[in-house]
């Protein structure tokens, strides 16, 4: 049997695990120890470790972890200097996994320029996303190297996706970008229920994730960016509306920046 797990790290980290019981994958360990734990208290096996870009709280872990595991691969971005990769990849590669599972490689760059995200289609545990810090639930990342345009491209190659994707980003920032989405649409009955969905998961120290794309669909307000109250919301906030999608994208991304 197939478990997707999220093992928490640092104050809200979430390192992604892929495993049977004997076998495991990981996705952005940012910290060692908490994998550590989580594999030998199962008696799991590392097999590989998945980097979708190099901000220090996704790779710090790899050394260490490969230390315990030698001789593993690390795949991670072309184009960023990832510790220890040994496979570089870029748009359209495909990552076997145990299990026959293919994860296809898209470039996603905005939050840094080099990220990637990795996408299972039709995995027994159904379709999987893993995004890194390019879409969060309710949100997206900061745009620590990228333009307005380039992120606002990546979001929208990923809403593409089937709605039933499973969105496993790294952070649990459910709870601050639900409150901004509120601020953008405040009679959002879908960001409502979601609000009370996640105060009582994690009121219970539960992850709010995985999301799924037909959620962040109808709550996220940078998905949102076209719809009408979106966009009445920005006029409000910044004196008039959006010149187009990337200038609504910007000026959405800038608000919550000071948010």
């Amino acid at each position: 049997m197939l478990t997707l797990h999220p093992i928490p790290a640092f104050t809200d980290n979430y390192i992604w695990c892929l495993h049977d019981n004997q076998s495991a994958y990981v996705v952005d360990p940012g910290q060692a120890d908490p994998v550590l734990d989580y594999l030998h208290d199962r008696s799991l096996a590392l097999k590989g470790i998945l980097i979708t870009h190099h901000h220090w709280d996704h790779v710090s872990g790899i050394d260490a972890l490969m230390e315990e595991y030698p001789g593993i691969p690390v795949w991670g971005p072309a184009n960023e200097t990832i510790p220890g990769r040994t496979q570089s990849l870029t748009e359209g590669d495909l990552v076997t996994l145990n299990w026959d599972i293919q994860l296809q490689v898209f470039e996603v760059p905005g939050h840094t320029l080099g990220h990637i995200a990795y996408y299972g289609a039709d995995t027994p545990l159904g379709n999987l996303l893993f995004c890194g810090d390019t879409l969060f639930s309710s949100g997206c990342g900061r745009l620590f190297e990228g333009t307005p345009e380039q992120m606002h491209r990546s979001l929208q190659k990923l809403t593409v996706l089937p709605p039933d994707t499973k969105v496993c980003c790294t952070h649990e920032y459910t709870t601050s970008n639900l409150a901004f989405a509120q601020a953008v649409e405040p009679y959002n009955q879908d960001i409502q229920e979601r609000v009370s969905a996640v105060s009582a998961l994690r009121g219970r120290n539960l992850p709010s994730l995985p999301s799924t794309l037909d959620l962040e669909l109808k709550v996220n307000p940078f998905l949102r960016v076209t719809e009408s109250t979106v966009l009445e919301s920005l006029r409000e906030k910044c004196g008039q509306r959006p010149a187009n999608e990337v200038d609504s994208f910007a000026k959405l991304r800038e608000w919550k920046d000071s948010f």
